[in-house]
């Protein structure tokens, strides 16, 4: 079983030797052991597939997911077959949030991008943790406050930044959320998820793996030189990951 634990730049890092590190999950990792112990026996851990739809807009939310590995987009329908990302998320955060606003219907629609794993617990359990376990909304809501961040940054990124800056960043921020340095993503996916032409991301791919920052074959990427990666990603990227730390 697969357990991270987050490093000062907020990469997650390899450790299957410590087991205070819960799952992976940055929320589930901080919460006391009694309420580790709760959501492992109550929960479920289930493989997420790339394309994977985990919810649909206004849907009604029978599970909250805490994601282990792996990144999950909260996208918006377009045209057709184009979901264009408003935000992602990965082992930081959790799908359900409008539990915690009084809700019980998706806020919108979540569908995986790199594939992974996440803990399932049921709406009953969720809200049974919540009221055993005073550490557990408090530890939601510090990822409130970099996932609105992270939205923030992203609709200026979207505007101000060029498209170079805008797949950099989205490659560091996918390659701070799985384990080790590759994941699966198609050159055609991101350039949806982007609203970038695929013959743009093509060109920057190139220019990318030529300048030693990453490798690409078949749809799988590589990261070879972070600080590349870093020089042409933009500010948002260092904002939306300090909001991430806290």
């Amino acid at each position: 079983m697969l357990l991270v634990q987050w490093d000062i730049l907020g990469r997650s890092l390899i450790d299957s030797n410590k087991s205070d590190n819960f799952f992976g999950n940055k929320i589930l990792s901080s919460l006391h052991p009694s309420a580790r112990e709760f959501m492992f026996e109550c929960g479920e851990i289930r493989e997420l597939e790339t394309g994977d739809v985990i919810f649909s807009e206004e849907e009604a939310m029978s599970h909250v997911v805490f994601p282990v590995e792996g990144v999950i987009s909260f996208v918006t329908d377009v045209t057709g077959d184009k979901n264009v990302e408003k935000a992602s998320l990965g082992p930081e955060g959790l799908l359900g949030l409008a539990f915690v606003l009084e809700g019980d219907r998706a806020l919108g629609k979540s569908v995986v991008q790199v594939p992974g794993k996440a803990l399932w617990l049921s709406v009953e359990d969720f809200r049974t943790a919540l009221d055993r376990f005073h550490d557990l909304r408090p530890a939601i809501l510090r990822y409130v406050r970099s996932l609105i961040v992270q939205l923030m940054e992203s609709a200026a990124c979207n505007s101000l930044h060029t498209a170079e800056q805008r797949v950099s960043r989205w490659l560091l921020q996918t390659h701070d959320r799985v384990a080790g340095d590759q994941f699966h993503i198609t050159q055609e996916a991101m350039s949806k998820l982007l609203a970038l032409r695929r013959a743009t991301v093509n060109v920057i791919c190139t220019e990318l793996m030529e300048a030693g920052a990453i490798s690409y074959n078949r749809g799988r990427i590589t990261v070879r030189d972070r600080q590349q990666l870093h020089v042409k990603s933009c500010s948002c990227y260092d904002r939306i990951r300090l909001a991430m730390k806290s």
